[in-house]
């Protein structure tokens, strides 16, 4: 396949959100080459800690703080990225990612430049933390319940209390988020309802739902001053699972994006539908991977994390 071919083929670049991190992530990475240690140290520089130590090293409970997983997530997917492109002729006709991998792919698709984005994603992970007390709110993941069935059941169970599906992941599986009581309740007439699964999830925040709204609108604030540049690709958003090349749309898709249900599985089908046929994740993890398959099982589905995926996928 010549370089050419290979640039212009269907191929999608997804990003992984919040859940998908571990202690050692980007290590081997910075280790062997150059590029990725420069995604590190300008993270660094912007937020002033040492987000390698904490990626490499841990402790994994500081590593699972909200306003430090955001932008440890970002960094090792932009530095894999960033790798990817400097050792490989692979490149996407069009990227997504899952919630906080929206980020990742807006710095892939040329909209976000990778020391504003850092810099916001440690600020929403703030701002996410803040908007709902300690104890107050929950997430559950919700298996084997048809999409509609998991919004009446949420209707039901909110009792004037916030309760609705925040990620739509696609294979049967939709994630829940609201008020602790609402999503206990939730949870209960799930399994009446013949869930294969339902389990709560070790969250620290409820995000996706109403309860962020604060949260939306300090992310507004800080999206504010920024510059969005014009997009090289087209970026699938969770908001609209609709493709977006609009700069100035960027903005707004990302304040609402906090209180909006990710709509994964119907972004998995977007790529589908633009012929795409490869869809491959790069940064830390293989949650999306799976999810793909399961959305679209006619996609080529692979990913890349350490440098031992390099010499797979360069010959694919």
């Amino acid at each position: 396949m010549s370089t050419g071919d290979r640039v212009n083929s269907k191929t999608a670049f997804v990003f992984p959100g919040q859940g998908s991190q571990y202690v050692g992530m980007g290590k081997e990475l910075c280790e062997q080459f150059p590029i990725a240690k420069r995604v590190f140290a300008e993270a660094e520089d912007v937020l002033n800690f040492s987000i390698t130590r904490l990626c490499f090293n841990g402790p994994e409970a500081e590593l699972k703080l909200t306003e430090n997983t955001q932008p440890a997530i970002l960094t090792v997917s932009v530095a894999a990225l960033r790798v990817l492109e400097s050792e490989t002729e692979l490149r996407a006709a069009v990227v997504a990612g899952h919630s906080l991998g929206e980020y990742s792919a807006l710095v892939a698709g040329g909209a976000l430049e990778f020391g504003d984005a850092v810099a916001l994603v440690r600020e929403r992970g703030r701002l996410m933390q803040q908007a709902v007390p300690s104890g107050e709110g929950a997430m559950a993941v919700l298996i084997g319940l048809d999409t509609d069935v998991v919004q009446t059941l949420c209707s039901e169970a909110s009792q004037g209390e916030v309760v609705s599906p925040a990620n739509f992941n696609g294979g049967g599986q939709v994630v829940i988020a609201g008020a602790k009581s609402a999503v206990a309740r939730a949870m209960t007439l799930a399994k009446e309802r013949g869930a294969r699964k339902v389990l709560e999830l070790a969250v620290s925040a409820p995000f996706h739902c109403a309860l962020m709204r604060p949260a939306a609108e300090g992310l507004q604030k800080a999206l504010d001053p920024l510059t969005i540049k014009p997009l090289n690709i087209g970026v699938v958003t969770n908001v609209e699972a609709e493709v977006n090349q609009s700069a100035q749309r960027v903005k707004p898709l990302l304040s609402e994006q906090a209180v909006q249900p990710v709509r994964w599985e119907e972004s998995v089908k977007k790529l589908a539908e633009l012929g795409c046929t490869r869809v491959l994740e790069i940064g830390p993890g293989k949650v999306l991977k799976g999810l793909v398959k399961r959305i679209v099982p006619s996609l080529e589905v692979d990913n890349f994390e350490t440098p031992k995926d390099l010499q797979r996928l360069a010959s694919a």
